[in-house]
């Protein structure tokens, strides 16, 4: 069993920044993708970002060029860092981790971006 703990969201203004990370505890099996998905108020879960344990990164469309995500497999830790920040990025950000026979979620982190 893994456990996935994040940490980073809070409120910010337009054009601020952010810095989300995520820690993950337990026993992981085989190669794991980690990643980063959020759920906007009143809409569903979609992904954001994920990173292979080999650094592969895959961006959704508006987040490219001012998010930034990063692993550090020594520690199973994922970071995200969120520049320019807009008020459309506002949701709870999830921490998704998938290994070879799980797929492990953190419980959420808001983060809010004022006008």
């Amino acid at each position: 069993q893994v456990q996935l703990v994040e940490s980073g969201g809070g409120l910010v203004q337009a054009g601020g920044s952010l810095r989300l990370s995520c820690a993950a505890h337990g026993r992981i099996f085989g190669d794991s993708t980690m990643g980063w998905y959020r759920q906007p108020p009143g809409k569903q879960r979609e992904l954001v970002t994920t990173i292979t344990r080999g650094g592969s990164t895959n961006y959704v469309d508006s987040v490219k060029g001012r998010f930034t995500i990063s692993r550090d497999n020594a520690k199973d830790t994922t970071y995200l860092q969120m520049n320019s920040l807009k008020p459309e990025d506002t949701a709870v950000y999830y921490c998704n981790l998938r290994d070879a026979y799980y797929d492990y979620w953190g419980l959420g982190t808001q983060v809010t971006v004022s006008s």
